[in-house]
């Protein structure tokens, strides 16, 4: 897998074919699991049906002022990426209601942000927090 960035986008548009699918927004409340063998039953289910996960979205919980905490909830969000990832759905939203300490939640995004452009999946944040 390259690291590197495609600079010619209309190339890879040019051969492309339209696909009898429909994208579809996961909300990851809905997910039993993030372990591969339920998410791979999961996007054959999908696949099946003619959906094709486009968007998974996920509610951060960033409200105790708690270094373990917080790294708990990182966690929790690297796994819902890899998630992303897996089913190949190519934006993970975050929604992201309060953040009680900015200082300490800042470099959780900042690495969850770097960590979703190697696994090529576009980070969006929604709600309180930002990513400088």
């Amino acid at each position: 897998m390259s690291t590197t960035r495609s600079h010619n986008l209309q190339q890879a548009l040019d051969g492309c074919r339209p696909a009898d699918v429909t994208p579809v927004r996961l909300d990851a409340t809905a997910l039993d699991s993030t372990a591969p063998s339920y998410l791979r039953d999961l996007k054959a289910e999908l696949g099946e049906k003619s959906y094709q996960p486009a968007t998974l979205v996920v509610e951060a919980r960033f409200d105790e002022d708690c270094s373990l905490a917080t790294q708990q909830e990182a966690d929790r969000l690297r796994d819902h990426l890899r998630a992303a990832a897996f089913l190949g759905a190519g934006r993970l939203d975050v929604v992201v209601d309060e953040v009680c300490t900015a200082e300490k939640v800042e470099p959780a995004l900042a690495a969850l942000r770097e960590r979703a452009e190697h696994e090529g999946v576009t980070l969006t944040l929604s709600g309180d927090a930002t990513l400088a």
